[in-house]
């Protein structure tokens, strides 16, 4: 074990001791300096500057704007918008990438390339879509007047817009990670005897768990935080139709900076948590690969 532990040490020690192949210290100084710059900068100083303005009046006027009516009523919509989206892209997401890396099919390129869509689209683009298909002089507007069914400047219109938006996520984490793992498992698991729900639950499902789970904390992440498509099809009704995003953008406009940047550490906490959660999972699923024999 010595002798292979030094034979693969010696490839990395031969490339540091090699001046043709070693950085000299004012370039790995400098680039380093030129990363955290950039941290600092554009990441780390934008974010003290919310907290910072957010308590700038003190802690009462931060936890009044917290649960102001209109606050609380965005939190309510927001959670809801997420509540429902995650859930959908999950079963979307697990389904589309178990049909492309362990099936072959016709189309499936072209499912591949629906699903970046969303990538691709800009949000506010995506809004304006279910505006000009259910809103009052849409495609399906006069039969939902009529019907007395509102989709656009309502929940359901959020609850649309945030699926469009969010549905790549699980699916594009899913797929590499289904596609490296191969067909092997589960072909063995049907030549025992196991149905398709057992291949799935007791085979694929344990093997994909930590990039699923990957997946739904990026997807309910954007879910919260969506701001284009969303201002499309809300209307930008207060108490009604506005999420967090957008009660904090009219906080703004409305010269209330201490409660807009108290709403907005609110999204900027999530963020953190998000980011916490995203290098928890990234470990358990390293550890995992080498744990594995």
């Amino acid at each position: 074990m010595s002798t292979a532990l030094s034979i693969s040490a010696r490839p990395q020690g031969r490339y540091q001791s090699n001046p043709a192949t070693r950085e000299q210290p004012w370039v790995r100084w400098t680039l380093l300096g030129l990363g955290l710059s950039f941290f600092a900068l554009f990441l780390l100083l934008p974010l003290i500057a919310v907290f910072s303005e957010a308590l700038r009046k003190g802690w009462d006027v931060y936890f009044a704007a917290l649960v102001e009516t209109d606050a609380l009523s965005a939190m309510k919509l927001t959670l809801i918008a997420a509540a429902i989206s995650v859930p959908v892209n999950l079963v979307f997401g697990v389904s589309a990438a178990w049909a492309i890396a362990k099936h072959d099919f016709r189309g499936k390129q072209l499912l591949i390339t629906l699903i970046d869509l969303p990538f691709s689209v800009s949000p506010v683009v995506a809004g304006l879509i279910y505006v000009l298909l259910f809103g009052a002089q849409g495609w399906f507007g006069p039969w939902l007047q009529e019907h007395d069914w509102k989709i656009v400047f309502a929940v359901p219109g959020i609850v649309l817009a945030t699926v469009f938006v969010t549905f790549p996520f699980i699916a594009r984490e899913l797929i590499p990670l289904m596609q490296a793992q191969g067909r092997d498992e589960e072909e063995a698991a049907t030549v025992l005897g196991a149905s398709g729900w057992q291949t799935f639950w007791r085979v694929t499902l344990p093997n994909v768990k930590w990039g699923l789970l990957y997946g739904v904390i990026l997807c309910n992440a954007r879910a919260m935080g969506e701001f284009g498509a969303v201002s499309v099809v809300s209307g930008h009704i207060r108490g009604m139709t506005n999420t967090l995003p957008l009660h904090v953008e009219i906080l703004y406009n409305e010269y209330q900076f201490a409660a807009a940047f108290a709403v907005a550490s609110l999204l900027a906490l999530l963020a953190l948590v998000t980011l916490v959660l995203k290098q928890f999972v990234e470990w358990r699923a390293h550890a995992q690969v080498k744990e594995a024999p």
